[in-house]
């Protein structure tokens, strides 16, 4: 009879274990990451960045990696989404369509992400965000600039202004410094939608202020070789350069004008618009004209404590793609906080979360590091600072920083 009464309890104790190790858990078996409806008291709350680390676009994705390690700690510490910490899960979008197709999938069925910032290049969110659209998962594109990003879908949006919006500014401000230009050689990447897009608004906007465009060049983002294409625009002895790429190969293009002997004004589009590019032209960086939807000397509270945050990891002044990545998931998270004042997240599913974030997102007015910002109903994002920027590289030609031009 003693036996039996000591089994009891240990019965009924293990019996109670079980039972609150499978409450506590939330997650069914084969699930990997429970939904934030499931744990919200404690666990942190999953935001997706489908963003490049590896491939010809890790320059750029690196910067973009920074910006939401960043903002996770610097939010993290102003207490969350209303005390619930968030937690930022990155996906290696690659270098292709297929990569950025691969991430934004595991985003949304492994990870289980109320929603998303990416992918790196519009190219490839022309692929892989129509994906978080049907899934109804809200994407923020952190550089997505080509014309159509927000019409892709209800839940498709970008924190980065369009290239029809940013990129005239640097022709405008070519013009200030040399009032003389008349001929222009533009080059861009043919396989890239974002320089494809970029291109047709520096040759609109050329047309419009009266410039002869005596050359259109062609090349791929992978490319290397420059020469004939550099050569033969340089042979029509052009006054000013325009260039659509990415940091690698626009960066060599730059160099292999310069060492054929172009001495002319160049502007870089959006894609060359990242310190990652002056160990790849160096000392021929030099002069590089580029529109800015970033200025670090900004003057706002949460600017001054971004480039603070910034410079002391990295002893420079932060670029453009850091601090828009660092908005998107702000955006992210003032958003999940209307959400969770409006109805708690802990009694909403996820597709319920999902569904009442994008709307919140659209809804808010933001006040970033990129300054103030808000959003159509289409998610084309409403931002009306922006600045050009010109290339100062060091006397060595190792390291070079962005300097300002005062309009």
């Amino acid at each position: 009879m003693l036996r039996k009464r000591l089994l009891i309890p240990l019965i009924l104790s293990l019996v109670t274990f079980g039972l609150v190790v499978a409450c506590n858990s939330g997650t069914p078996t084969g699930q990997t990451n429970p939904s934030p409806a499931e744990n919200a008291a404690t666990a942190a709350i999953p935001i997706g960045a489908a963003l490049a680390q590896t491939s010809n676009l890790a320059l750029l994705g690196q910067e973009q990696v920074i910006g939401v390690k960043m903002a996770e700690t610097y939010f993290n510490k102003k207490g969350g989404v209303n005390g619930t910490p968030i937690k930022v899960i990155i996906q290696d979008v690659t270098g292709d369509e297929p990569g950025a197709i691969n991430a934004i999938n595991t985003l949304i069925t492994k990870d289980k992400v109320v929603g998303i910032l990416g992918p790196s290049l519009s190219q490839q969110a022309f692929a892989a965000s129509p994906i978080a659209d049907r899934a109804k998962v809200p994407i923020l594109g952190p550089s997505n600039t080509a014309k159509g990003i927000p019409q892709i879908g209800e839940y498709v949006g970008r924190v980065s202004a369009p290239v029809a919006v940013v990129a005239p500014n640097a022709v405008k401000t070519a013009l200030k410094i040399d009032p003389k230009i008349k001929k222009v050689a533009v080059f861009f990447a043919q396989n890239d939608a974002f320089s494809k897009s970029e291109t047709e608004t520096f040759q609109e906007t050329l047309k419009s202020l009266n410039l002869d465009i005596v050359t259109v060049q062609k090349f791929q983002t992978t490319d290397t070789d420059f020469q004939n294409q550099a050569t033969a625009a340089i042979n029509i002895k052009p006054d000013l350069v325009v260039i659509s790429g990415l940091v690698a190969d626009g960066g060599n293009l730059v160099k292999q004008l310069r060492q054929l002997g172009y001495q002319g004004l160049i502007i870089g589009g959006n894609g060359l618009n990242t310190s990652n590019i002056f160990p790849v032209c160096q000392a021929q960086c030099d002069g590089i004209i580029i529109a800015q939807a970033y200025n670090p000397e900004l003057d706002s509270p949460i600017n001054r404590d971004f480039v603070a945050a910034y410079t002391a990891e990295n002893k420079k002044a932060p670029p453009q793609f850091t601090a828009q990545a660092f908005t998107g998931i702000q955006v992210f998270v003032e958003a999940l906080k209307r959400v969770d004042d409006k109805n708690k997240l802990s009694t909403l599913s996820l597709e319920q979360i999902r569904q009442q974030l994008n709307q919140e997102i659209l809804a808010g007015k933001y006040v970033t590091v990129l300054g103030d910002i808000a959003f159509t109903p289409e998610g084309e994002i409403i931002q009306d600072k922006f600045s050009v920027a010109q290339i100062k590289m060091d006397a060595d030609g190792k390291n070079g920083k962005f300097t300002f031009v005062k309009n």
